[in-house]
C-alpha cells in the first residue's frame, strides 16, 4: 500500500463529483473548498430535542476559558474546535479536551468532516513539547491526542505521534494517553512506531458501514480501516506492549441496523476492545446531508448489541464522539 508521496494522485470529492489532483495542487484545493462552503452556507437546522447541550457556568466556565486561553497561547489545535464538536462546552468545562497535532490542514477531504483540507505546512518540531506542557498545566489525568491525515509525510506523522507521547511521559508521567490515529495506509512500520510509544489506548475510527464508506470517505477503504485495528492488536501482542484498541462509527448516513451490527462484527473479528457510536451532524451544506436522526432508544439498542458481541465497552448516543468522555469508555472515573 505504499505510494510516491510527491506524485501520487488523491481522489477528492467536490459536491457530487470526484476529481483527481496531484499533491502539488492541494494548495489550491483548500482555497477552493473554503469558497464552496461559503457559496453553500448551512441553513438553520432544527434538531430533535435530545440534541440540547448545556453551556458551561461557574467553575466549568472558568475551566473552559482556561483551556481555550492555553490552547491559543501555545499555538495548539484541538479537534473540539476544528471539527466543531457539539460536546466542546461540556468537555472543556470539565477541564478535558482532545489535542489535534500536525496542524489544522488535512490531505484528505472526507464529505462528513469539517476539518480544513489542502496542502499542510511543515511540522512544528516544538509541538510535542507544547502539547505535554499544556497537559501538565491543565493537570489532565487522561488525554486524547489525534491528528489530521498527513499523506504528504513519508511516515504519515507516526514519529511525531511517538515524540508527543514521549514528551508527555517526561512532563506528566501519571497521565494516561489515548491516541486516535489516521490510517497510515495500514503500514506496519508506521503502526509499530506509534505502538512503541506505549499509549494506553490506540484508536482508528471506521466512521461508516462498508456500503456507505466510499461515498463519504474516498480514501482509504473500509478494509484498510479494519486492517489498521487488526494490525495494531497483533503488533502490540507480538511486541509485548499491551494496550486497548478502539474504533467509532457515525450513523445517520442511510445505513440500516443490520449494517451497523455487521460493522461491529467485523471489528470484533480483529479483537477491537472498545466501540463508540454517535449521530452524524452535517457541518455545512457542502457536506453530505443526514439521512436519519437516531433516537436515544435506538442508540441503547445498538449499545446492547455491541456488548453482546463482546466489546469491553460500547458507548452509544446522539452526541457521542470517539473522544467524548474517553476515560469513562475505558472504565476510568476521572473528574
Amino acid at each position: 500500500m505504499s505510494q510516491d508521496k510527491s506524485s501520487a494522485e488523491l481522489t477528492l470529492p467536490l459536491l457530487e463529483k470526484e476529481v483527481k489532483v496531484s499533491a502539488s495542487q492541494l494548495a489550491n484545493f483548500s482555497e477552493q473548498m473554503q469558497q464552496l462552503k461559503k457559496d453553500n452556507p448551512k441553513e438553520r437546522q432544527h434538531l430533535p430535542e435530545w440534541f440540547k447541550v448545556k453551556l458551561p457556568i461557574g467553575k466549568d466556565l472558568e475551566r473552559y476559558n482556561k483551556v481555550k486561553s492555553l490552547r491559543h497561547g501555545l499555538n495548539l489545535h484541538t479537534v473540539c474546535e476544528e471539527a466543531r464538536c457539539p460536546n466542546i462546552s461540556e468537555c472543556w468545562g470539565r477541564g478535558t479536551g482532545t489535542f489535534m497535532i500536525m496542524g489544522d490542514t488535512c490531505t484528505r477531504a472526507c464529505r462528513y468532516c469539517d476539518v480544513k483540507s489542502g496542502k499542510p505546512g511543515t511540522l512544528d518540531a516544538e509541538e510535542p513539547r507544547h502539547v505535554a506542557e499544556a497537559i501538565k498545566q491543565l493537570q489532565l489525568k487522561y488525554v486524547v491526542i489525534t491528528s489530521v491525515t498527513r499523506d504528504d509525510l513519508p511516515d504519515g506523522g507516526a514519529l511525531h505521534f511517538a515524540e508527543t507521547v514521549e514528551w508527555c511521559r517526561k512532563l506528566t508521567p501519571a497521565t494516561k494517553i489515548e491516541l486516535l490515529i489516521p490510517d497510515f495506509w495500514a503500514k506496519e512500520d508506521d503502526l509499530q512506531t506509534v505502538i512503541n510509544s506505549k499509549p494506553y489506548v490506540i484508536g482508528h475510527n471506521i466512521e461508516a458501514v462498508e456500503r456507505i464508506y466510499p461515498k463519504i470517505r474516498p480514501k482509504p477503504t473500509y478494509k484498510i480501516a479494519v486492517d489498521v485495528i487488526d494490525k495494531l492488536k497483533k503488533l502490540s501482542v507480538e511486541s509485548n506492549i499491551p494496550m486497548l484498541t478502539k474504533s467509532a462509527l457515525m450513523v445517520g448516513h442511510g445505513e440500516d441496523a443490520a449494517e451497523v451490527v455487521q460493522t461491529m462484527r467485523d471489528l470484533r473479528t480483529v479483537d477491537c476492545d472498545i466501540f463508540s457510536i454517535g449521530q452524524y451532524l452535517r457541518p455545512s451544506n457542502w457536506h453530505v446531508p443526514e439521512q436519519k436522526f437516531y433516537t436515544p432508544q435506538e442508540f441503547i439498542s445498538l449499545r446492547e448489541a455491541g456488548l453482546k458481541l463482546g466489546f469491553k465497552n460500547c458507548v452509544a448516543g446522539p452526541l457521542v464522539r470517539s473522544s467524548y468522555l474517553a476515560e469513562q469508555a475505558v472504565g476510568l472515573k476521572i473528574r
